[in-house]
């Protein structure tokens, strides 16, 4: 009996601003070779410049009908979380969904996933390791984020970056502050430097220190007697000694900078604050922020998601899903994360392997057979129900 091959399917975005696809005609023609077949949304590629067009040249097929698409999926893939209006109930038992779901966020939308008997893996947990390095959506998609923050500010800056000495004098660097020295901070750092910036940056991390110095960055100390470092890899949420320390350690560097990127946010909870509005009254006229952390609350006083705010003559940008400012790109990268994960998933037989002993999969799967698998996201679900 000839088998009927895995569809893979590739939903068109709705999420308002959303410009990313989760698949590129060249990670679907992967895909195809290894016998799998992949449906495309028609005008899912579009906003992200991959014509319906290049994906029937692969050999992927092009479906007019979302519904029909999302029933027909085996595995299903996403850049945002399917919405609760219309996109959840297309989805069918069994189906595998792979997205970004920011689960301990949004655990109602877990339990729904759940109830409606899907299995759900969310890219926000692949864990970071070297095995799940090809997978890591965080960290392919803060690449991006860190690169365009320095854009950003540099095109908000009432000056120039770079040193230049010219007939009329010489203009001195802007000075760049980069708080969080992650991904997207070591990112920021590099394309700050690449334009020109003298640039400092700051991490409550320790052991980040040679990395920010490797890519060019004045490293600000401070001993830290507690542990900085959660088991992922990713900060932690630390005391609130230790954050009045981070804010005096701040104060000066913060006074210095014409240009401040904050990218320190802690998976599940609000960002913490880290430039305060007396630090922010102290800044000079002209000077820009770029926070990263908007969407989670903001690491700066007046912070707002999505906006454009000026507080004591300093432009605040709060910045909301900058990668799709560069879906081309963009998409490349998360597509690769995606078609490494699904290869993963999918054995040599074209069967689906969910081994949920395996420590990727068992990161990132957050639902299966009805339940919802991953502790944190059952107590985030029973602090939203108390």
């Amino acid at each position: 009996m000839e088998m009927i091959p895995m569809k893979i399917a590739v939903a068109k975005e709705t999420a308002l601003g959303e410009t990313r696809v989760a698949l590129t005609p060249d990670n679907a023609a992967r895909l195809v070779k290894q016998g799998l077949e992949v449906i495309v949304e028609t005008g899912a590629g579009t906003a992200s410049f991959f014509a319906d067009v290049a994906y029937e040249a692969v050999g992927a097929q092009i479906v007019s009908d979302s519904w029909q698409l999302w029933q027909a999926a085996d595995i299903l893939l996403k850049v945002t979380a399917p919405n609760e209006t219309d996109e959840l109930d297309k989805l069918k038992e069994g189906t595998i969904l792979i997205s970004h779901l920011d689960p301990l966020r949004n655990p109602n939308l877990i339990q729904k996933l759940a109830e409606r008997g899907v299995t759900a893996l969310s890219m926000e947990l692949i864990p970071r390791s070297t095995r799940a390095q090809s997978m890591d959506a965080l960290s392919s998609q803060a690449n991006i984020t860190g690169y365009k923050a320095a854009l950003l500010s540099a095109v908000y800056l009432p000056k120039l970056f770079p040193m230049m000495t010219t007939a009329a004098g010489t203009i001195p660097p802007a000075k760049v502050l980069v708080l969080g020295a992650g991904v997207a901070g070591l990112q920021a750092i590099a394309t700050a430097r690449r334009l020109g910036a003298v640039v400092e940056a700051f991490d409550i991390r320790p052991q980040v220190k040679e990395e920010v110095q490797s890519v060019g960055a004045k490293f600000i100390e401070m001993p830290i007697e507690e542990e900085t470092v959660a088991d992922n890899g990713y900060a932690k949420q630390v005391s609130l000694n230790t954050q009045e320390k981070i804010h005096q350690v701040l104060t000066e560097p913060v006074k210095r900078a014409d240009v401040i990127i904050t990218t320190a946010q802690i998976p599940g909870k609000q960002a913490p604050l880290l430039v305060t509005a007396q630090m922010l009254a102290q800044m000079k006229p002209g000077s820009v922020i770029i926070d990263l952390a908007a969407e989670q609350g903001g690491n700066c006083a007046h912070t707002e998601a999505g906006k454009t705010v000026t507080h004591h003559g300093v432009t605040i940008v709060g910045t909301v899903n900058l990668p799709a400012s560069v879906p081309t790109n963009a998409s490349q990268v998360y597509g690769k994360n995606l078609q490494t994960l699904v290869q993963y998933l999918v054995n040599k037989e074209g069967e689906i392997n969910l081994n949920l002993e395996d420590d990727i999969i068992q990161s990132a799967c957050v639902t299966h057979n009805r339940a919802i698998l991953n502790q944190r996201v059952k107590e985030a679900l029973l602090v939203v129900s108390h």
